[in-house]
């Protein structure tokens, strides 16, 4: 279960294939809220050096900026902060934001179109899985993804539906041996894996 709240908030949300927008089914939407609510509240933001860090700062004033530009960008567009929002009160220097929770999101609204690259989560409800599949492809981006479920051959099949370059069930964890890359806006062709050494190949034909 600890993987499903850090996947989104790996290196601070400083990190391209990170599930920041999460999809939660209506059923059971303010139980996820909940969920992610307290345990974004639980973080402990700090300094990289203490062992106790397990939030960090932002790599610079800029992005930090840029991070809270997106938080205020939400709150104009009537989603609801559950938890964080502002700059740690305890903490002078560094370019530090709070772990903060947007909920009523309209996966429409920015926060949840656009890569934000810091500790910001939103959680959209969806009606059933043909919902869930609609929300999940619309976005200009498609790195990354996961499907959590008790039922990992169903979150297989619903997987294969996401239009993603990777994707993964219950967990994401990128495989050496297999290709990393994304579609539509995110990013050009694949590394690692066979497939990624195709751009560094030169291939002769001899006709016989």
């Amino acid at each position: 279960m600890e993987a499903q709240f850090t996947s989104p908030l790996l290196n601070n949300g400083q990190t391209c294939f990170l599930g920041t927008r999460i999809l939660a089914p209506k059923s059971r939407y303010e139980e996820v809220v909940d969920a992610f609510t307290a345990f974004a509240g639980s973080l402990q933001v700090g300094v990289t050096s203490s062992p106790d860090t397990q939030i960090g700062p932002m790599a610079t004033a800029r992005q930090r900026e840029r991070v809270e530009s997106y938080i205020s960008q939400g709150k104009n567009a009537g989603a609801r902060i559950t938890v964080g929002g502002n700059r740690p009160h305890d903490l002078d220097a560094g370019f530090f934001v709070e772990p903060t929770v947007f909920a009523d999101v309209d996966n429409r609204a920015a926060i949840a179109q656009e890569e934000i690259f810091g500790p910001v989560l939103s959680v959209i409800s969806y009606q059933d899985d043909e919902h869930a599949i609609q929300l999940a492809n619309d976005s200009e981006f498609g790195l990354g993804g996961t499907v959590w479920t008790s039922d990992p051959e169903r979150g297989a099949a619903l997987a294969r539906r996401v239009h993603t370059g990777t994707i993964g069930i219950n967990r994401y964890i990128p495989d050496p041996a297999a290709p990393f890359g994304g579609v539509k806006n995110s990013g050009l062709g694949s590394e690692l894996g066979p497939e990624g050494l195709a751009s560094y190949q030169e291939t002769q034909t001899i006709y016989l």
